[in-house]
């Protein structure tokens, strides 16, 4: 039996070559080329403390629908006025996203976005930066390092920024090697969907980075965000905790609140 990651992957290579049927690589470089100004992630991390990356995601393939009804571009404003960092835009269709989602919530805040997805080919990340995003996640779980490594570049060359995503030491170990600079640290394993926030805290005791560090999955409580911080993490991307509260303003609003500061560097 395949893992979820696996069919995941299987369906999004055969979805990218129907995507090049209906628009050219050279299509999506103009398109690329033509999108308003980039947005600084990094920058806008390094600026807070707890950085918080809120998600917009719809639903997860082992739990169905998060909040029903979902408007991304009212969710997004609402992360922005309780104080986001920056805003993931989850675009899978795996998770029911679309990049349409990510226009939206381009045009409905001034925060840098994000784009979530499996991404594996240079197509991908000109066409993220088509919808606005400013930002790429490269998953290690599913790249070589030589693969990141190119991927990040592309990036590069379009003013993005890479979020390098890793689960254990070997991954952590090639996102130092390709120089990544901001790096994932997955609590969920992308295999299993089993999720555990001791592996930020496994991860950070065994491995120096000069990185940018980021916790990501399975984040509900300010003592979570309290715990992971004393590990080392400085930024935290969480979606589903704060959509399924229902209140994703006042549940955003908590967790900023658990470091002194709430929010400010």
């Amino acid at each position: 039996m395949s893992s979820i990651l696996e069919q995941i992957f299987a369906a999004k290579r055969e979805e990218l070559t129907a995507t090049r049927t209906r628009v050219s690589f050279a299509e999506i470089r103009n398109a690329a080329a033509a999108a308003p100004a980039v947005r600084d992630f990094e920058a806008a991390l390094r600026a807070r403390r707890p950085a918080i990356v809120a998600e917009v995601k719809r639903a997860s393939p082992s739990k169905g629908d998060i909040l029903p009804g979902l408007s991304p571009g009212a969710v997004a404003r609402e992360y922005a006025q309780a104080g986001a960092a920056c805003i993931s835009v989850l675009t899978d269709r795996h998770f029911k996203g679309t990049l349409e989602d990510l226009r939206e919530v381009r045009a409905a805040v001034e925060l840098p976005l994000l784009r979530k997805d499996f991404m594996f080919d240079a197509y991908q990340v000109y066409q993220a930066r088509a919808a606005g995003a400013d930002c790429i996640l490269l998953i290690a779980a599913m790249l070589s390092g030589l693969l990141m490594r190119e991927l990040a570049g592309v990036a590069r060359e379009l003013k993005m920024a890479a979020l390098v995503e890793v689960h254990n030491e070997a991954e952590f170990a090639t996102a130092g090697e390709i120089g990544a600079t901001l790096v994932g640290i997955n609590n969920r394993d992308l295999h299993s969907f089993v999720t555990d926030i001791a592996v930020t805290e496994r991860l950070l005791a065994r491995r120096q980075s000069d990185a940018l560090i980021i916790s990501e999955s399975g984040i509900d409580t300010p003592e979570d965000i309290v715990r992971l911080d004393r590990a080392g993490a400085r930024g935290f991307l969480i979606g589903e905790s704060l959509l399924r509260a229902g209140k994703p303003r006042a549940k955003l609003a908590a967790l900023l609140g658990a470091l002194p500061g709430g929010g400010s560097r």
